[in-house]
């Protein structure tokens, strides 16, 4: 085991037995919603993966060690201290962990540690790509190579509408992930369940995930594998005024200089903003949504 790594009991006794684990990202908590609705959160979709028959890891970095696995009260402290703690990519946790300091985990890493305890597949939001003006900025998020290399399933509700999904979609083509639609022949747009993009298959049930995966596994692959699951109807927002909160968020994004890590942050506070709390309630449910499919799956993948 990596010498920086902490395991949690539940989760390493878990893994010990054989049982199914489900990895989730911490940076929901400190940086995605407002405390206490982020704690609130965060033990709800850790419930409903324990409520369909696998144990969640909820990943961050604390003191410079790497959690697989937080406490009610490392969850709360995360919550409580929110944009204080770092948003960790890849490059951030050599100096986190060398100075021993906090860090909430992207999607990058918490493919990054889920990898390291042995976790095969984690729920999350959505994923980061291709940023809309990235042919200037040359903003990709570290997420897309992060797949590209770690053989991690990641179930989330497609790529984050803030982006540019044409783009993001080639360059996960490029290397080699497999975009799978779970139910859809079409990319859901995380508010949103199309988004005018086609998926590379379709897959109708956990029991095909699980073999799919299995089998990219078996090929030996590096890489992991992308499972788009569509926010449900009741609780998807209509397209025109999500784009056009989103228009709006990316105009004063530029006026005010915002780039980099804190892109994100912004655009999705701003777009919560705009469309007056409707869009976190969305977040909240597909989050919810994309754990029920990955603790099934997860099921599956040790028989």
């Amino acid at each position: 085991m990596n010498q920086y790594l902490d395991i949690s009991p539940e989760v390493k006794e878990a893994l010990a037995a054989g049982k199914p684990v489900v990895a989730l990202e911490s940076t929901i908590i400190s940086h995605g919603m407002p405390y206490p609705k982020n704690v609130e959160t965060a033990l709800l979709v850790e419930q409903t993966i324990r409520d369909n028959g696998a144990t969640p890891a909820t990943i961050a970095v604390i003191g410079g060690r790497l959690k697989a696995g937080l406490t009610h009260e490392e969850i709360e402290y995360l919550g409580k201290t929110g944009r204080a703690v770092a948003k960790a990519s890849r490059r951030d946790l050599p100096a986190l962990v060398a100075r021993k300091a906090d860090g909430a985990t992207t999607v990058t890493t918490t493919m990054i540690i889920a990898h390291m305890a042995g976790i095969k597949i984690f729920a999350t939001g959505g994923i980061g790509g291709v940023h809309r003006g990235a042919e200037t900025t040359m903003d990709i998020s570290a997420d897309l190579e992060e797949l590209a290399q770690t053989p991690v399933m990641v179930v989330c509700a497609g790529a984050k509408s803030i982006l540019d999904l044409g783009l993001t979609l080639e360059y996960l083509e490029t290397k080699g992930v497999p975009v799978i639609g779970y139910g859809t022949d079409e990319l859901p747009a995380f508010y949103t369940r199309k988004s005018g993009f086609g998926v590379d298959y379709r897959v109708d049930s956990p029991e095909e995930l699980a073999a799919m995966f299995r089998a990219q596994r078996g090929l030996g692959y590096k890489g992991g594998m992308l499972v788009t699951n569509p926010i449900p109807e009741e609780y998807a927002m209509d397209k025109a005024t999500i784009d056009a909160a989103i228009e709006q968020a990316l105009s004063e994004a530029k006026a005010q200089g915002i780039h980099g890590k804190e892109t994100t942050p912004f655009l999705l506070a701003k777009v919560v903003e705009l469309t007056g709390g409707d869009s976190l309630e969305s977040n909240i449910k597909l989050v919810l949504n994309n754990a029920k499919v990955a603790a099934q799956t997860a099921k599956l993948l040790g028989e």
